[in-house]
């Protein structure tokens, strides 16, 4: 019998253990708003229905012509520059669970509680 050199899980090796979850923010691959294509970025995680979760895409542009834009403090998503980022509250996208590839943390208690509502 052969030996299995990666755990049993999605093809590349990912298991359930990395799983997101409500109000964690991680890196993955989310769709585009206005047409195919998707791009690694930051999001936020708003809900989690089997294979598949809901977010808000985080930029590092601000747009002050759109409503819901929210800013985050600076290192929020992670990146050693400790940039300011902006949670876009007024799109939310559906992302394969295993399209996330790394989780960076949890959003501030108080921040959550003003953007749960987008969970659905």
């Amino acid at each position: 019998a052969g030996r299995r050199s990666r755990p049993p899980g999605r093809p590349g090796g990912r298991t359930t253990a990395a799983r997101p979850r409500p109000a964690e923010i991680w890196w993955a691959t989310v769709p585009y708003e206005d047409g195919p294509g998707s791009k690694d970025r930051p999001c936020l995680v708003l809900s989690v229905h089997g294979k598949r979760a809901r977010v808000a895409k985080i930029t590092s542009k601000f747009h002050d012509e759109r409503a819901g834009v929210i800013p985050l403090p600076p290192g929020s998503v992670g990146g050693g520059q400790g940039r300011t980022s902006f949670l876009e509250t007024d799109e939310v996208r559906e992302v394969p669970v295993w399209d996330f590839r790394r989780r960076v943390g949890v959003v501030d208690p108080v921040l959550w509680d003003q953007v749960r509502y987008l969970a659905g």
